[in-house]
Order: structure tokens, then sequence, then C-alpha cells
């Protein structure tokens, strides 16, 4: 690899990808965010400067955690008496309410963090999410020799990365997902296709992620990942089952099916959303068109998938195909979810690096575009269009274009 460029140099028609160039970005972008967080957070009490309960969205997980405590699956999709419970365990966030559509493993997961005040369990929490993240970072950047003798930017980067950054703001669960995708890839890699199906159907706590992964492996016919996918997926399942009983299995499913009755409380800020269907619903203000369009990207995004996983492209550039299509075709995603593409940045740019094809400056703009756009989606709530979403369909017709240029392709792995 040339010292002087991440991108390779004779290839490359922009100024933006230098090495000093990408430092300077990375490092300008991670000072902005961390100090803001930091700002925010660093007012006493549990609200931020802002007014929110810090960690927002780990509150959900800290009551799930504590009705597991207490052995008490009846109430796992009652709004009210959660929103109680969390008043009474944390006096900060009364009022707060949040929609329970988690399966009931999920709870059992928490446990451990319930059993602690909750100024303690989120810092606990958030430091196993960075640990996790940066993890999964490590292990991507191992399996990509191009970007071996760049490891400080590729950390730098990392911390930059505004996906990673509200994940830590918002305290969710997404690192749990990036975990298992990035286990998938690894295994792939490996040749090990149960051990790759183990992994995606981990995803089953976050099922909208793993519906891309779905159409590929079923249209491909890839038995051993499918059979893996369920496996575990039951497995996680069970857990909750062999807890609770069924009932709250049997409530969950209820919840998820109507679901579609309480989008106001389900995606309260619909311009922190990147995918295909509120990307319409933001777009359009007739709910049938919406509707209509969304179905017929779907269809159009599902192609290009099955496309590009039945052509001779590398691994690398298949599965960054799968991650693009993955938060596109969920049916919802909010931005800290977005965490699950850190794979596809290291992946691609391993593969622009090492081989470097027609057209391929292309895709470099655009991946430098959605690995920042995120910042700009409260944007969205005036112009209401999501430009992520546009971005991430044209990457993933950028990789099935290029499956058509003989010098990008390889024998898959």
């Amino acid at each position: 690899m040339e010292s002087e460029t991440t991108f390779h140099p004779e290839r490359s028609t922009t100024p933006l990808f230098g090495i000093r160039r990408l430092r300077a970005y990375g490092a300008i972008l991670a000072i902005c965010l961390w100090s803001v967080y930091l700002w925010n957070i660093s007012a006493p009490g549990l609200r931020d400067r802002a007014g929110n309960l810090k960690g927002t969205d780990f509150l959900h997980f800290y009551t799930l955690g504590s009705l597991a405590l207490a052995h008490d699956g009846s109430d796992l999709y009652n709004l009210g008496i959660q929103s109680r419970l969390a008043a009474r365990r944390v006096p900060a966030a009364a009022g707060i309410e949040y929609l329970p559509l988690y399966p009931p493993q999920v709870s059992l997961f928490f446990t451990p963090l319930a059993k602690l005040s909750y100024g303690w369990a989120l810092a606990v929490w958030l430091a196993a999410s960075a640990s996790l993240y940066f993890a999964c970072c490590y292990a991507l950047w191992r399996a990509c020799p191009s970007l071996r003798d760049q490891k400080g930017m590729v950390l730098l980067l990392a911390l930059a990365f505004p996906a990673f950054w509200h994940l830590i703001a918002w305290g969710q669960s997404s690192s749990l997902a990036l975990a298992c995708f990035t286990a998938a890839f690894l295994a792939l890699r490996a040749k090990r296709e149960f051990v790759a199906g183990l992994a995606f159907g981990c995803l089953i706590f976050k099922p909208q992620l793993a519906l891309g992964a779905a159409i590929v492996f079923v249209f491909a016919l890839r038995w051993w990942v499918m059979a893996g996918a369920v496996l575990s997926s039951s497995f996680e399942l069970l857990a909750g089952a062999l807890y609770y009983g069924f009932a709250p299995l049997r409530q969950w499913i209820c919840a998820l099916l109507g679901v579609r009755n309480q989008l106001g409380l389900f995606e309260p800020r619909l311009y922190q959303t990147h995918c295909l269907r509120t990307f319409w619903a933001m777009l359009v203000p007739w709910t049938s068109v919406s509707l209509a369009l969304y179905l017929v990207t779907v269809l159009f995004v599902s192609v290009l998938l099955v496309s590009c996983w039945r052509s001779q492209l590398s691994l690398s550039l298949r599965f960054s195909a799968l991650l693009f299509a993955s938060i596109l075709l969920a049916p919802h995603l909010t931005v800290y979810d977005l965490v699950i593409l850190a794979p596809s940045f290291f992946l691609l740019s391993d593969s622009l690096v090492a081989k470097p094809w027609r057209g391929s400056s292309h895709l470099e703009v655009l991946l430098y575009a959605a690995f920042v756009l995120p910042l700009l989606g409260p944007m969205a709530r005036w112009t209401h269009l999501q430009l992520t979403v546009p971005v991430m369909a044209a990457i993933l017709y950028e990789i099935w274009s290029s499956a058509r240029t003989p010098d990008s392709v390889s024998v898959p792995v």
C-alpha cells in the first residue's frame, strides 16, 4: 500500500481522499462530535443540558431488565405499566414512554444492569457498547490487508463515525447487531456458512435488520446459512419462553403486527430514520402513493442485492452490498442502526485500495457522503428529503455495476 493516499493515487480523481485530508477531516469531526457530547452530558443529575434523560433509549432496556428481575413477563408489552415502573426506578424519567417491541429474551440480557442504579448501569452499558464497537472495528481492520499500515487513521475515523456517536448518545443496542454482522462476515470469509447463519439468526432481537440477509440466502439457496439462522433465532426466542412462558412471545408477535397503528409513538422523530419506507413517507404526503413507491424500490433493491450475491464479485463487495441493502430494506431504521455499515466502509475501502476499477472514483465520493450525511439527517424535518437513502442506493448500484467491470471481479469467497 502506498503511504501518500488512502485510495490508489493514479486512479483517484478527487483530492478529498488523501491521507492527510482524511486525518484532518476525521480529527475535526471527532473533536466536534465528542466535545458536544461531553459538554451536553456534563450537566449535573440524570438530565443533559438539552433536558433529555442521559442515555435516552437505555431507559427502556433498564425497564425491561427490571421486569425480568421481577419475573414479570405479563407486563413486557404494557406501555403504561412500564412508564410507571421507569418513573419509580428513575424519578428523572417521569413522563417518558417507549413503545415495547423487543422480543422477550432481550429483557433477560439487561437483567444484570437492572440490579444497578440507573447512572451506573448506563455507564457500564456505554462502556460495553463502545468496547464491542471497537472490537468489531479491530477484527475488520485485521481482515483488510490494504489498510494494515493505516492503523492510526482507521482508529480516528472509527471514532469520528457519526453513527457510533449516535449509538452512544442514544444508549442503544445496535453494537450487538454490528457484532452479528461482523461475526457473519468473518465466518463466511472462513467458509463456515453454518456459523455465519448462527450469527445472522442472532439478529432476531432486531429482526428488521435481517431482512436483507433473509432475501439473499433464501434466493441463493444457501441451506447451511439458513439452518444456522433458524437454529440460533429459535434458541434465542426459546430462552425467553422458558423464562416467562409462551404468552409474552405471542404478545410480541401481536405487538409487531399492530405497530402500524402506533407509528407516531414508534417513530416520534421520523427525520432521524434512514430507510426506504420512511424516505417515501416523508417525501410523499399521500400514504397509498408512498407505500407503492416503497414496494417498487424494495423490489429494485432486492433484485440488485440478489444479483450482486450471485455474481463473481469478491465477498467484500457482496457483503457490503448486503449491508447497504439491509439498511434500505428495513421497515424501520433509526440513525444509530447505521453503525452496522462500519464493515462496509472497511471492506470497500480495502477493495478500492487493493484493486481500483473503472468508475471506482464515484464509489469513493459516495462512501464519503454516506459517512458524514447522517449528521444532516435532522434537516429532513424541513426538507422532507433524507439524503442518506439515495446515497446508499447509489452505492448499492455502483457495487452491482462493478460486476460488469472485468478488473473488479474476483472469485467469491
